[in-house]
């Protein structure tokens, strides 16, 4: 309960109901000053303040804002809920049920560890396209899905019945941030408790998380250990933000997508500099963009580095609430409640902004992103050129150094690298046509398929075309465009090119019925855009094998394959072990270059095929004009579809349904198991937390360059037979088409710690020449053998020597990934020493209890010589004044001496990494009850 020391405690009348809110014209500052995610926080504040962790000086400060002063006071934010997705929910709820037990051995009540706020789970991340291009694919990958992740279905069946204040959306509904845009989502929440109206708000365990600020709620993704605490009921620590203002004017032209709007800002904000920040969009031009269109632009916050990206509410918020299906009651309040707060948009208000940069819609052109960041814009008039450009660094045709163009790869991004190397087979080069146009790195190798057809594939062919994640596929304007291109390509006899794998994965069955109510749906399996289910898919890298006969051609030939989607993130590595080059798009244009079958043309001079009677067919003949987009949109897509499918969201199908439930509140953990185990997290915790102390003695396991992402670290994709995870998945008797994705088994901590640090594309130096989870154990006379991260870890924890990481800047970036923290500290890590960190990752390191430092400005593992082979000590840490770490403390790293800074920010953060995490720090105060 609030202590109300501004007295804004006061009540709001909406209809026949009454509703306790905290008034923001309480605090004596002018609130049209402030930017309107600044007002969320204030509210926030308000009706949090206990007078000891949230005081009256912290509203002061936030009321107080200044725009141009560096983020420095501390605040702590109550999120009204958290959301989950699958592959990161699992091991929050196994956390869950492990503290439980871990309560219950310290001698209290286990049911005291149960969500303090709602939780919603939804389970997206584990489907995966094995079969495409026919008509029972969904129900062939629905049901292969089922089998893969039984035990974890099981699981999460249980947590559903076993928590309170736990909702789970079963497989093959929609994708989580669609699901919370078009259901979840309520923009002004109601706490049934308290009979308070508030903003609604979360923190989510997905990176992309921000896509519901489209719709004017402030939220943003952290890591799984502290959207665990979250769920306790701990507020989230965090320093004011500063706000960058985005004005919006125009309208988008005839031809360009909300993609392309998307990618232009990205690549602005990605060149202004917004990481960590929160961005707002305002002015005239804010009333133009549609809600999905607000999403979108939500969706790729962390694409450009910002915390949120939010809209305010206004008319074309409460439009998308009725659309969508909300309650009346719900809509009144929110226009109510926003216009009483001072939270309605204001078109001609300019609050004030720590920077700003504006963008007129109506100069926006079709545009794609690649071929390995999502910041990297090109214009469709350039594709061609700029694909002939980026080749040679994939054919082996040139040098290219890894380090010094990860120097420009940055933050969210993975190092741009040399990856695959010549094999002997040396490019030849197609000219270029036009005078100006770099000539094509080609090797034209023909492939046989089992059906007997065959076909020439080359560099820069696209094998993988899909229309996937919530970033688009939330947007009926753009699915229309693919449905409509697709049935004028058909009409004009255009087929895709056999060598392409096509798939729709779409985040909500809305689409799907709104196809299927426009006629489009036939015109899309003719392209083979088939239905393949619903959630990420290619988007996260579940995009299945191709056709082996094609794979196969690829490596041989050392091929650079391209993949074309309309997803949010294109990082090499990311989408599938067989491309290369990963373009993101709109979804019209993932349909255009499944028929084209490469992205080696010019899409608005070159033909993408001929008609029946041998008549080119340009693009521009099958491109749908943005009215023919709207009347569709109109009339296909209806309110009624999204009351019916989001009635029993919650329900299942026959499937989920018939999954048996076992166990009472604390899990009857399985030895057998292979994807959930009990994690060790909290193996010999005490009641009270122990003393700190130095670092001494260390070697360094891992030695990276700049912008390192979770990718690399967190375990993910396919379970190799030869890795250390392959091994012990055979020694528990799976066979290998059963070792699933890691992302599927992280429940199981066995398999995840081996897998920590093992991505296909890790390069560690202290194994110069290999890529992938290799290191060399170091001893007193050197360096040995090249052996796995894994087995050097168990090795140096068994002789009782601890670990550090050497990094460059920018580590950690990308996804929010609990495992890459916690795999992290399972492998004996106690420190990592980087250049700079992602805000997330650094604050799932600490969640863990691994100490993150940083090098101070000028100095790196490089600049000062050090080759990972010297023991490491970190002395000071116990110099601090109160129990807490100083903000520098001293590294000696063989010979060299130098000081680092402790990136302890907050002194919650001081709290937890004394309790050995923040977990552990929850878990004492609740059992302490």
């Amino acid at each position: 309960m609030s202590t109300n020391s501004f007295g804004a405690k006061t009540s709001l009348s909406v209809g026949d109901k009454s509703y306790e809110i905290f008034d923001l014209s309480a605090v004596d500052t002018d609130l049209a000053r402030l930017p309107y995610s600044i007002r969320i926080l204030l509210e926030n504040l308000l009706r949090n303040e206990d007078g000891e962790n949230i005081t009256a000086d912290d509203i002061r400060a936030v009321a107080g804002y200044d725009p141009s002063a560096e983020p420095t006071e501390e605040i702590l934010f109550t999120p009204a809920r958290v959301l989950l997705q699958d592959f990161t929910g699992v091991p929050a709820v196994v956390d869950l049920a492990v503290m439980r037990d871990a309560v219950a051995e310290l001698g209290g009540d286990p049911n005291v560890i149960n969500p303090r706020v709602p939780v919603d789970l939804v389970i997206d991340h584990s489907i995966q396209v094995d079969s495409f291009a026919v008509s029972d694919a969904f129900q062939k990958n629905a049901a292969i899905e089922f089998e893969r992740n039984y035990e974890r279905y099981q699981f999460l069946r249980w947590g559903q019945t076993a928590f309170d204040n736990f909702r789970v959306v079963p497989p093959n509904t929609g994708i989580v941030h669609q699901v919370n845009l078009e259901y979840l989502g309520q923009v002004v929440f109601i706490n049934p408790e308290t009979g308070q109206a508030y903003p609604d708000s979360l923190v989510g365990t997905d990176s992309h998380t921000p896509m519901i600020n489209g719709l004017g709620v402030v939220g943003w993704g952290v890591g799984g250990i502290e959207a665990e605490a979250a769920m306790l009921g701990q507020p989230i620590s965090m320093l004011i933000p500063q706000v960058v203002g985005f004005e919006l004017t125009g309208a988008l032209p005839e031809g360009a997508t909300a993609t392309d709007m998307v990618l232009t800002v990205t690549e602005m904000l990605r060149e202004k500099g917004v990481v960590g920040k929160f961005v707002e969009f305002f002015g005239e031009g804010v009333s133009s963009v549609r809600i999905p269109d607000r999403a979108t632009l939500g969706n790729m916050s962390p694409e450009f580095g910002s915390t949120i990206s939010i809209f305010p509410i206004d008319d074309k918020t409460l439009e998308y609430m009725r659309f969508t299906g909300r309650p009346d009651e719900q809509i009144a309040l929110t226009e109510a409640y926003a216009k009483a707060q001072g939270l309605w948009h204001d078109p001609a208000n300019r609050p004030s902004y720590t920077d700003t940069l504006s963008l007129d819609l109506s100069t926006i052109v079709p545009s794609l992103a690649g071929p390995t960041r999502p910041q990297d814009r090109v214009a469709l008039t350039d594709a061609k050129r700029g694909l002939r450009e980026v080749l040679p660094q994939w054919t082996g045709d040139v040098e290219s150094d890894a380090n010094e163009a990860g120097l420009e790869s940055f933050p969210a991004s993975d190092a741009p690298t040399t990856s695959g190397q010549s094999n002997g087979q040396e490019p030849h080069h197609v000219s270029g046509g036009a005078s100006d146009m770099p000539s094509r790195a080609s090797n034209p190798t023909t492939v046989s398929m089992a059906n007997g057809e065959q076909f020439d594939l080359d560099h820069g062919d696209v094998v993988i075309a899909a229309i996937t994640s919530c970033t688009n596929t939330s947007n009926p304007s753009v699915m229309i465009a693919a449905g409509l291109l697709a049935k004028n390509a058909v009409d004009r006899g255009l087929t895709r090119k056999p060598w392409v794998k096509t798939s729709l994965a779409p985040g909500s069955k809305v689409v799907t019925d709104y196809y299927d109510r426009s006629g489009l749906t036939p015109y899309l399996e003719k392209l083979g855009f088939n239905l393949v289910g619903y959630g990420c898919t290619t988007c996260i890298g579940n995009s299945g094998p191709l056709p082996a006969e094609i794979s196969k051609a690829i490596h041989d030939e050392n091929l650079a394959a391209v993949s074309v989607l309309s997803g949010n993130r294109n990082f090499e590595g990311r989408i599938g072990p067989d491309v290369k080059l990963n373009y993101l798009m709109s979804p019209p244009l993932v349909v255009a270059y499944a028929i084209a079958g490469t992205m080696d043309i010019d899409l608005y001079n070159e033909p993408l095929g001929t008609d029946a009677d041998g008549n080119d067919v340009m693009m521009a003949d099958i491109w749908p004009s943005n009215d023919q987009i709207a009347e569709v949109v109109g009339s296909a897509v209806q309110r009624e579809q999204f009351v019916e499918r989001y009635a029993d969201v919650f329900t299942g199908d026959e499937a989920w349904q018939n999954v048996p439930v076992s166990g009472g509140s604390r899990f009857e953990w399985s030895d057998a198991s292979t994807y959930i185990q009990k994690p060790t997290f909290f193996d010999g915790m005490d009641a009270e937390p122990g003393g700190l102390s130095d670092i001494t003695g260390a070697r360094v396991l891992v030695k990276v360059g700049n912008s390192v992402t979770t990718d690399h670290i967190s375990p993910a994709g396919a379970i190799k037979r030869d890795s250390p995870a392959g091994a012990y998945l055979m020694d528990k008797g799976v066979e290998i088409k059963d070792f699933n994705s890691y992302g599927s088994r992280r429940g199981n901590h066995e398999v995840m710690m081996r897998g920590t640090f093992a991505n296909i594309r890790l390069r560690n130096e202290m194994a110069p020449g290999t890529e992938g989870g290799y290191t060399r154990k170091v001893t007193d006379e050197g360096p040995g053998e090249v052996t796995s991260i894994y087995e050097a870890s168990m090795e140096y924890q068994a002789e009782g020597t601890p670990l550090v990481v050497l990094a460059g800047e920018e580590y950690g970036t990308g996804s929010s990934r609990d495992w890459a923290a916690k795999g992290t500290i399972l492998l004996g890590v106690k420190a990592v020493i980087a250049k700079s960190y992602e805000r997330i990752h650094r604050s799932n390191l600490i969640g863990m209890g691994v100490l993150p430092l940083q090098f101070k400005a000028g100095e790196g593992a490089d600049e000062l010589g050090l080759t990972g082979e010297e023991e490491i000590s970190i002395t000071g840490i116990t110099g601090g004044a109160d129990g807490k770490v100083p903000d520098e403390v001293t590294v000696r790293a063989g010979d060299t001496t130098f000081t680092v800074d402790v990136r302890l920010d907050t002194p919650n953060e001081q709290q937890y990494y004394r309790h050995g995490g923040i977990l552990h720090y929850v878990l004492r105060q609740l059992a302490a009850e």
